[in-house]
């Protein structure tokens, strides 16, 4: 596995963990922060995609 590769796949799994949390929340009663949390999930792939996607490898 590339440095890149394994670089994506953190971006991805935060973003999917932040979602998953953002739901639980949601379905648990707390639904501003889980929309609070919510809005992560675009903002950690757009932070992955500036990063990354500069890189010609």
């Amino acid at each position: 596995m590339t440095k890149r590769s394994i670089a994506k796949a953190t971006y991805v799994a935060g973003a999917g963990l932040s979602f998953l949390l953002s739901v639980y929340l949601w379905f648990n009663g707390s639904k501003e922060q889980g929309l609070y949390v919510g809005l992560w999930v675009p903002s950690i792939l757009s932070f992955g995609t500036l990063i990354l996607g500069g890189r010609s490898d």
